[in-house]
Parts: structure tokens; C-alpha cells; sequence
């Protein structure tokens, strides 16, 4: 709960929930674009401009109207780009000079869910003291009495080439000198805000296009397709004899692969592979990279024998962006997808990450197998149990010292990870080790805890 009593409206990445149903609202919508407008306005001397884009979702209509509204209702204008990848909004909003952006996407979750996430003129997503000033802001009641009137109001405009904008900006990202010819790619887009970008992109720089997931219909986003189902993918790759697949999620933030035969390839391994290109080649800085909790240590052993270093932060694409800028790093990212190339962007892109890795293979001629497999990874249980409360987790009864004992059986050679979703009412136990069986029964008995006392 927020700080004044009322349900906390930013969770890990910006605010989620059902469409229609709190907070998730018209009504609430309405006032997060009132809270965005006032809180950019008077920060510079001219009217705020703020960019909405949004993912394919039925529901994105009715909030994108809603926080347009609550924007111009505040004096700031509007700039409305439709359906477009996460990554190409905080593009936008740099290369503009937008004084925000807002992002109308629940992610890699169902048609039902939406979200509402902001990102700084930079590009780089809010920090929470400013989502918490925008929170105060739509609980306070300010926002019914304190709108401008008459020519003091905002206005919108229709970015009609700014999907073009974004695919000239990806094509900048690789390599000149290179192109696609004679790769043939499978990409997956989840029905989702990167059907149009993605398959141009490819097509634009050579490449042969299988193009999956690219008919949105407003209720199939990520359905049965997308990085979080990767198998119809990873299937059209090996029946249509692929170079790889690319499957983004849908906003388009998030990617994971397939090799030529069809076996995926996870955010880690695609981490793995960038990081020891980039050392090679001398452009890792301070030969680390930045990565959660949830990273598998098969791959924290593997870059440490080739000289490389892992820094690991809460899961949450924002906290590895944040220990980057802190620490000086340019390559970061999550096991599910995110990746960050921060040479090129502010935030995690598929596709950006998608043509880095493809230049990897043409420059050193290599297979996505050969460069993907170079580890094994310690086997790894996931289990996600659905909660109707959230304790905290030293208050679970017999979790301290389930969690003890893992740690004793672990030996040192294993973790557990157990945290609370950010987006989704769910506990997430992770027990990693290197035998198979004892990780099983660690993590069952974990799980059979939570369901007992938070399910």
C-alpha cells in the first residue's frame, strides 16, 4: 500500500492491471495524464509535449484517449504515434525532444491486461521519486480544480512517419558495412506494437522474412505466440530450414531466439554471446555485465573464465538500467528478454538486440548454435504460485528456515530466489543447483509453503 493508505499505483514497470477494472480505469488514466502533464510542466519554458504510444490491445483505444485528455486538460500537448514497440516511444520522446513519454502496454501479459509506463526526455524510464509524485498527485483530488482554461489548453497531433522514424534508427544500429543476404529469419511478433517495424526492418536490410504473429486483432496479443510461447517459433524455424528465429513479446521490448535446428535461446545466452563479442573486440566496458537475480550461474561461471564479470540486480529491467549508469556498464539485461544495449538505446529493444546479434554471426561467420551453446547452464526449477496476499516474506511461517535448510543443502554450489511479481499476483521460487533431484524437492517444498499461507 501506498504511503497515503490507497493501493500503490507503479509497481516494477510503470502501472498494471485488468482493463476497466481499478487501476487500470478511464477515471485513473485520466488523472495519470493530468499528474504527467504538471509534473513536466514549468520545467522548461515552453508547453509540454508529451508522446503516447501504445501495443495492439482492444482496451488501448478507450486509455489512450483517457490520458490524452488528462494531458492537454493540464496545458500540454500531445503526440500520438499509435502502435509501436516500447523501445521506439523512449526513442521518440530523445529524438523529438518530448518532454515525456508514455507507453499504453501490459507487456508479454494477456489481451484483458493493460499498463500504463513514462519515460524522461532521455529516454531512460521515470525514477520512482517522480512515479511517486505523479501517485500523490492522483490520489490527492487536485486534479478536479486546478486545469487551465480557454487557449491555455493542450492540443494533440498524429506523428503519421513515426513509425519510419523508428526503422531508420534500428537500421542505423547495424553495421554499415554489412547486410542480410542470404539469411533467412523467422520473426515472431507476438500480434503485437512491432508487427509492421520488425518484418520491414529485416526485409529493408536483406534478409528473407518468415513473418509469424503479425496479425492483431486486439484480443491475440502474445497469444499462443510471442517470447513467452516461443515454440511455434522455434517449429517454423526447423520447417522452413531458418538461419534463427526472433521472437519479441508484445511491445517489443524483449526478444529470445532459435538456432537453425530449432533449440532456444534464452536473454542469458544472448547476453553471453554479445558480452564476449564486445570484449573481443574491446568495446565491454570494464568487462562486466549486468544481469538479476534470475540469471542462470551456469552462465555467471562461464563469462568469469573468459574474464568477464557479472553484477546482479532485483528483477526488473529499470534496476539493471540503473546499476549501468551507475557503475559505467553498456551491456545488461534479463534471462526473459530484456536486453540492453546502452551504446545504442536507453532501454531494453528486441530488435535492436535482434541485429546485433545477427552482425555477430556474419562478421564471425558462425552458426547461432556455435555462438549461443558455449556453456552449460546448472539445471534450474521455476515455480509460480498464485497468492491472495502479500506478506512479507520474513513474516511466512516456516519459510526462514525452509530457506536455510536449501541454503545447507546447496552447498554453496546453488541459490534460491523467491520474490513477489511486480505485474501479476504471483510469489516466484527459483532453486538453482547442480543436481537435478535435490533442487526439485527444495523447490516443491518452498512452493507447498506459499500455497499454505499466501494462496
Amino acid at each position: 500500500m501506498a504511503a497515503s493508505g490507497r493501493p500503490k499505483l507503479f509497481g516494477t514497470d510503470g502501472v498494471r492491471g485488468i482493463a476497466n477494472l481499478e487501476p487500470m480505469t478511464v477515471e485513473t488514466a485520466l488523472r495519470i495524464g493530468k499528474g504527467t502533464a504538471l509534473l513536466f510542466k514549468g520545467k522548461r519554458a515552453h508547453r509540454p509535449r508529451i508522446v503516447i504510444g501504445k501495443d495492439t490491445r482492444l482496451s488501448g483505444y478507450m486509455l489512450e484517449n483517457a490520458i490524452a485528455s488528462g494531458i492537454c486538460s493540464m496545458g500540454a500537448d500531445v503526440l500520438l504515434v499509435g502502435p509501436l514497440p516500447t523501445p521506439g516511444i523512449a526513442f521518440l520522446t530523445r529524438s523529438m525532444r518530448a518532454d515525456a513519454g508514455v507507453v499504453i502496454s501490459a507487456s508479454h501479459n494477456p489481451y484483458q491486461d493493460n499498463g500504463i509506463k513514462i519515460f524522461s526526455s532521455d529516454g531512460f524510464k521515470l525514477p520512482d521519486e517522480l512515479e511517486e509524485e505523479i501517485e500523490r498527485f492522483v490520489w490527492s483530488g487536485q486534479s478536479e480544480t486546478c486545469g487551465p482554461t480557454a487557449s491555455e489548453v493542450g492540443k494533440a497531433f498524429r506523428v503519421d512517419d513515426a513509425r519510419g522514424r523508428y526503422i531508420v534508427f534500428l537500421k542505423n544500429s547495424f553495421p554499415q558495412e554489412l547486410d542480410l543476404d542470404g539469411i533467412k529469419v523467422v520473426v515472431d511478433c507476438a500480434n503485437g506494437a512491432a508487427y509492421k517495424v520488425a518484418p520491414l526492418v529485416l526485409e529493408e536490410l536483406g534478409a528473407e522474412v518468415v513473418p509469424i504473429g503479425v496479425t492483431p486483432n486486439g484480443e491475440n496479443i502474445n497469444q499462443g505466440c510471442g517470447s513467452t510461447n516461443p515454440e511455434l517459433m522455434c517449429r517454423t524455424v526447423v520447417a522452413h530450414g531458418a538461419t534463427l528465429g526472433i521472437a519479441l513479446d508484445g511491445d517489443g521490448d524483449r526478444v529470445v531466439m532459435a538456432d537453425e535446428r530449432g533449440r532456444l535461446i534464452d536473454g542469458d545466452r544472448i547476453m553471453a554471446m554479445a558480452a564476449l563479442d564486445l570484449k573481443e573486440r574491446g568495446n565491454l566496458a570494464r568487462d562486466t555485465v549486468v544481469a538479476t537475480t534470475m540469471t542462470n550461474m551456469g552462465m555467471e561461471v562461464a563469462l568469469r573464465a573468459r574474464g568477464i564479470e557479472l553484477v546482479r540486480t532485483p528483477v526488473g529491467d529499470r534496476y539493471v538500467v540503473e546499476a549501468m549508469r551507475k557503475g559505467g556498464y553498456n551491456l545488461g539485461g534479463e534471462q526473459s528478454g530484456h536486453i540492453v544495449f546502452l551504446d545504442h538505446t536507453t532501454t531494453g529493444d528486441g530488435l535492436i538486440t535482434a541485429l546485433q546479434v545477427l552482425s555477430l554471426m556474419i562478421r564471425s561467420q558462425k552458426p547461432i548454435s556455435e555462438l549461443a551453446f558455449f556453456y552449460e547452464d546448472y539445471p534450474q526449477i521455476l515455480r509460480n504460485v498464485a497468492i491472495r496476499k502479500r506478506l512479507p516474506l520474513e513474516e511466512v511461517d516456516g519459510l526462514k528456515a525452509a530457506l536455510e535448510k536449501a541454503r545447507l543443502a546447496l552447498e554453496g554450489k546453488g541459490r534460491v530466489v523467491i520474490r513477489y511479481s511486480g505485474t501479476e499476483p504471483l510469489l516466484r521460487i527459483m532453486v538453482e543447483g547442480e543436481r537435478e533431484t535435490l533442487i526439485e524437492s527444495l523447490a516443491t517444498e518452498l512452493e507447498e509453503i506459499a500455497i499454505k499461507h499466501l494462496g
